[in-house]
């Protein structure tokens, strides 16, 4: 595999490509049929923006599975972050809820990327919001540790063991024209004296 370039200039190689991911998905959707005991009370939220269209490929692969709709939507977690004063400000994104709601439901959270713990808790906070499901459960892409909060996924689609130095990148045809997970490291900048 080549390397290529994340979108911060970062040498990156791919870890995942295209097959790779729709072949995680389909194991994840079937990891959910059988957990949930056929998915009939499944409802999928994606964190925007790449789990959002997780969520959607989620939602068509359980489609193919059951025979039956699943009802997907989108949670935007913005305001609920801890690092709102950290971080430049970005537009707030839509939170869908599927017209059926959540009362009752078995939840799944669909992201691209675990990380630290701070996003899903962000997500829980907004969904506690929102109303009261059965249970919530956690399907992401990648979990590439170094968790800060006791937050584990339900479903992997890989555990990529990083360092602090290294970037996770997930690309996807609806966002990025490309479905990918690229591996980077960060560019140490060069001390002053050695320039």
């Amino acid at each position: 595999m080549d390397a290529q370039h994340d979108d911060t200039g970062n040498a990156a190689r791919p870890v995942l490509e295209a097959p790779d991911i729709a072949r995680v998905l389909t194991r994840i959707a079937h990891e959910i049929v059988e957990r949930a005991k056929g998915a009939d009370d499944v409802v999928l939220l994606g964190i925007p923006t790449r789990g959002v269209f997780l969520a959607r490929r989620l939602a068509d692969k359980l489609e193919e599975i059951t025979g039956r709709k699943t009802p997907v939507g989108s949670l935007d977690i913005t305001m609920y972050r801890d690092d709102l004063r950290l971080r430049p400000a970005r537009a707030l994104a839509r939170t869908d809820i599927p017209g059926e709601g959540i009362e009752g439901s078995l939840v799944v959270l669909v992201d691209d990327v675990l990380f630290s713990g701070r996003t899903i808790r962000a997500a829980l906070d907004a969904l506690g919001d929102i109303g009261r499901p059965r249970a919530v459960q956690l399907a992401v892409l990648v979990d590439r540790g170094h968790r800060e909060l006791p937050i584990r996924a339900d479903y992997v689609g890989k555990n990529l063991p990083t360092s602090l130095r290294e970037t996770v990148k997930v690309q996807l045809a609806e966002e990025d024209g490309r479905d990918a997970v690229l591996l980077g490291v960060i560019k140490q900048a060069a001390p002053a004296d050695a320039q």
